[in-house]
């Protein structure tokens, strides 16, 4: 009787095993969004968990350990302040007010803070990470790059030698790309309107820069697509009613950037962030200043081609929708709304359009949330 009682201990206990474990499976598969508050007294995340049909459900917020810098409406003035790595195991912030990055484990929509470290220079707006490089750009003092090492545990070290400046003392830096093949660090200048290519050393250091123009004015942010070309977005001339665009570019092997498709409009104002989905298809911008989503297909010599009517999505007037995700798995779409303090949520259709999900509350309106990362 013992015997039997014991074996059905045993047996329930292995049941209720399996099914914790399908439960931590599904929510691992079910994946996360971070949005950072660049709050100036003390920085945190803001982690959703993502349901399976691409909904949000709030829940706990987690301390980087640095400051922000404050401010309103993307204070930062940048693409990429938070970042996941290529495998989602870590997530990278900038303290723009205390000068560090903070790497965190991510585990789901948990995160575990692992490692703070000072940036290099002075006030880190962006961070770009690809196999163990990482770099980052501080838009502070004297405009630069910084290189690290991203050990297995989530721990950076400076890489020597490896702080590299940009054309001018404050070029208004705010983005930064590696090239897929990892031959290549990309930057943006703002104020200059110049893309700045370094080739990567072996010892993870910069070769000698070599300036690009924009192909049009406003330049913001670049990214690139899996099959690499070259993405930068544009505000456009100033003055100018939903007169911005996006750009796409072939990467020659001396650094300098070839023009594809030259400004090709994305209908809406203030274009400053964009996104390719993971399969290289599509590739969308956040138009702040006319609340609205564009999306434009990829070629595979990299020409650009809108998809349907370019405008895909309008949100609620007032959004001022800033930085912008895709999930890992392609289907859905998130924005951190500033002006309305909500992230929005979209479904990505099979012809890249846009179905309209939910918002989700806990942003602070106009509070001076800046970066969104996507799992």
């Amino acid at each position: 009787m013992f015997r039997t009682s014991r074996m059905l201990l045993i047996l329930t206990l292995a049941i209720a095993g399996l099914t914790l474990l399908g439960h931590a499976q599904t929510n691992a598969h079910s994946g996360a969004v971070f949005v950072m508050t660049n709050n100036a007294e003390r920085n945190e995340i803001v982690a959703y968990k993502r349901n399976a049909d691409g909904t949000l459900m709030e829940g706990r917020s987690f301390l980087t350990g640095g400051r922000g810098s404050g401010g309103v409406t993307d204070p930062l003035g940048s693409q990429g302040s938070l970042t996941l790595t290529q495998d989602r195991s870590f997530l990278l912030a900038v303290n723009a007010g205390s000068g560090d990055i903070s790497v965190f484990r991510v585990f789901g929509d948990s995160l575990w803070l692992v490692d703070k470290t000072p940036c290099g220079g002075s006030e880190p707006v962006a961070v770009a990470q690809l196999g163990h490089l990482v770099y980052v750009v501080n838009a502070g003092a004297a405009s630069n790059v910084t290189g690290f090492w991203l050990d297995s545990f989530g721990r950076l070290y400076q890489i020597p030698h490896s702080t590299t400046f940009l054309t001018t003392t404050n070029s208004g830096a705010s983005s930064l790309a590696f090239s897929p093949d990892g031959q290549f660090l990309l930057a943006t200048e703002k104020l200059t309107n110049n893309i700045d290519a370094f080739h990567i050393n072996a010892d993870g250091t910069l070769a000698p820069i070599v300036v690009n123009s924009s192909a049009g004015p406003g330049l913001f942010a670049i990214l690139f697509a899996p099959n690499g070309t070259a993405l930068a977005v544009e505000t456009g001339p100033a003055g100018g009613h939903n007169a911005s665009a996006i750009s796409s570019y072939s990467l020659q092997t001396n650094g300098t950037l070839t023009p594809i498709s030259t400004s090709v409009p994305t209908l809406g104002t203030a274009t400053c962030w964009h996104v390719v989905t993971p399969n290289g298809r599509f590739v969308y911008t956040s138009n702040a200043g006319s609340a609205t989503i564009s999306g434009l297909s990829i070629g595979a010599n990299g020409s650009l081609t809108p998809v349907s009517t370019t405008i895909l999505a309008t949100l609620p007037s007032g959004s001022t929708n800033l930085d912008i995700a895709v999930s890992a798995d392609g289907k859905f779409l998130y924005t951190l709304d500033s002006g309305t303090g909500t992230v929005g949520a979209f479904g990505i259709d099979s012809d890249g359009t846009l179905t309209t999900l939910s918002e989700a509350n806990g942003v602070s309106a106009s509070s001076g949330f800046n970066g969104i990362a996507a799992n």
